[in-house]
């Protein structure tokens, strides 16, 4: 019998006994539980993965409360860690300064107008030589992002040198936001 009709006779023969009335509440349980299995069963062989579950680590830890000491103590230090990670990885002026002048070295003539430009080829070149911490800066990615109009294939210096600049001055002011404050 095909389900169609199992459920068109269902509908078609209403309910009169008062025994075997139940409430809403029951109702709606019994239609979980037909729901979770039929669910289930459609899935079909996904049981394990519920077990995988447990083994996610977990990824978010509650604030600690003003009276444990010993956990605030412990997200102040990890924080301070953290943010001395982070500022290691900025460029000093001394690592800028030698930058620009790797970025200067390896421009690719024709200059339009007053603006240095760079192709991609040297531009790797200039991403060796700039040292690890500038590595970063120096993917296909950024390139790409910098490209425009340019019928050689190059970028603008100047673009590129500012960019580094900016994204060196977000994480700055993002530093300076979060270092606690001192009373």
């Amino acid at each position: 019998m095909d389900w169609k009709e199992v459920l068109r006779r269902r509908l078609a023969t209403p309910n009169t006994d008062p025994n075997n009335q139940k409430s809403e509440q029951e109702l709606k349980d019994e239609e979980m539980d037909l729901f979770t299995k039929y669910y289930s069963e459609w899935k079909g062989g996904r049981k394990n993965t519920n077990e995988l579950y447990k083994t996610i680590p977990r990824f978010y830890y509650r604030l600690p409360a003003e009276d444990e000491v010993l956990l605030q103590k412990l997200r102040e230090e990890s924080r301070a860690v953290f943010l001395q990670r982070k500022s290691r990885e900025l460029l000093d002026n001394e690592e800028l300064q030698n930058l620009w002048f790797l970025l200067d070295k390896h421009q690719t003539p024709p200059m339009i107008g007053e603006e240095a430009m760079i192709n991609y080829e040297n531009f790797l070149k200039v991403g060796e030589k700039a040292g690890p911490k500038c590595k970063q800066f120096f993917t296909a990615k950024v390139f790409a992002k910098l490209l425009h109009t340019d019928s050689y294939g190059r970028i603008s210096i100047m673009q590129f040198f500012n960019y580094v600049m900016r994204k060196g001055n977000q994480f700055s002011l993002c530093l300076i936001e979060f270092l606690p404050s001192r009373n």
